[in-house]
């Protein structure tokens, strides 16, 4: 089974959220469908299910690997670079 040593490159604790929804998709004037939390910066941005795919144009930016959701009730985490929940 594949492992993610990105995980222990987080801050602690993590940050807290830059904004409560996805900003580029406010700015498009569109509807993210579910939200991920950057574990490095606190960047919101919507799931790869939406359609500006904020997320993962955040990592591909910045290169800030793990992500967790930012959905109530859920609380996986996923590595871009691993491609594994962590």
């Amino acid at each position: 089974m594949k492992q993610c040593t990105h995980v222990d490159e987080l801050p602690h604790p993590e940050p807290a959220p830059l904004t409560e929804t996805c900003q580029e998709c406010e700015a498009a004037g569109t509807h993210p469908v579910q939200l991920r939390l950057c574990l490095a910066c606190g960047h919101v941005g919507c799931c790869d299910s939406s359609q500006g795919r904020h997320a993962t144009s955040h990592y591909k930016e910045s290169g800030h690997a793990v992500m967790r959701t930012f959905e109530p009730g859920e609380d996986w985490r996923w590595c871009f670079v691993d491609h594994v929940l962590v």
